[in-house]
């Protein structure tokens, strides 16, 4: 019988917001699999104990970074974890899109600001200023021109943080078709969705957003397979070396798919809207499992 480990936060005394997690786990008892849902933060967990190590939602980690690397590197050496570490680490600090837009991968223009940078900001449209590590919307915010100083606070506060930031055109194109999210799961598209716009005029980046407003399920164009595949194919050590993914794709100014994240840490699954795909992800679980 196979030991899988499905990792998570500790949500303390609220309720957990991840709507899979209990389907997952029973669907993977049913499968003859013996699985428990963790945390990843649990210094009691004998993680060799496990056939497998499966990150599912460890969405605090962004707040806790170095240590949750840490903590995927030690648990990699202990069982096996999925995705591997080296993706945990890379995948961590989006200053990845950079090494999309260098393996030729469209993807939406950024550019980085770390402490100690020079504050550049686009004087001709509207923005995009959030950090390399984060999760949720994080201390992300959506600016116009004319809002630059609030923006400029908004770098300094992240920079004496020590974040290095990350600064976007806001394209207006998700305001009309929305986010795209392309999840694949042991080698193959899973399915697809898509949300609204996340970041309302007006809403202040310290402040809560609602991470997937109107979601629905989409059935993707060949365009945003091909640009999410191309993506995977990018990820260092190949797309074979990744269990799950999640391409996050929006339209450019020419109505074209861009990536705009690259999920290969802590997806949501939104299994809660496609039903029909937990069959498919148990059984690439197992298999995985039985691969240790």
């Amino acid at each position: 019988m196979a030991r899988i480990a499905l990792v998570t936060y500790n949500p303390g005394e609220e309720p957990t917001v991840d709507r899979d997690l209990a389907v997952l786990r029973q669907a993977l008892e049913d499968a003859g699999a013996e699985a428990a849902v963790v945390h990843w933060d649990d210094p009691d967990t004998d993680w060799a104990a496990f056939d497998l190590a499966l990150i599912r939602s460890t969405w605090d980690y962004s707040w806790r970074l170095a240590e949750f690397t840490e903590w995927a590197e030690r648990c990699g050496g202990l069982t096996r974890l999925l995705n591997p570490a080296r993706v945990v680490r890379w995948n961590t600090d989006k200053r990845y899109l950079g090494d999309l837009a260098e393996a030729g991968v469209p993807v939406v223009p950024t550019r980085y600001l770390a402490p100690g940078d020079a504050v550049e900001l686009p004087a001709d449209r509207e923005f995009v200023v959030k950090p390399t590590a984060g999760a949720g919307a994080r201390y992300a915010a959506r600016y116009t021109p004319k809002e630059r100083e609030t923006a400029v606070g908004q770098l300094a506060r992240m920079h004496a943080e020590g974040l290095t930031a990350m600064v976007q055109p806001y394209l207006a194109n998700i305001d009309v078709r929305g986010e795209r999210a392309l999840q694949f799961f042991g080698g193959r598209l899973l399915h697809a969705s898509r949300k609204g716009a996340v970041l309302e005029p007006g809403t202040p980046y310290d402040g809560a957003k609602t991470p997937h407003p109107r979601l629905e399920a989409w059935e993707p164009t060949a365009a945003e397979r091909a640009v999410a595949e191309r993506a995977l194919a990018a990820v260092p050590g190949g797309a074979d070396s990744v269990l799950y993914a999640r391409v996050d794709l929006v339209d450019g100014d020419d109505g074209q798919p861009l990536v705009m994240e690259l999920e290969l840490v802590e997806p949501n699954l939104f299994l809660f809207l496609h039903p029909g795909s937990l069959p498919v992800v148990v059984d690439a679980i197992v298999e995985a499992a039985a691969a240790q």
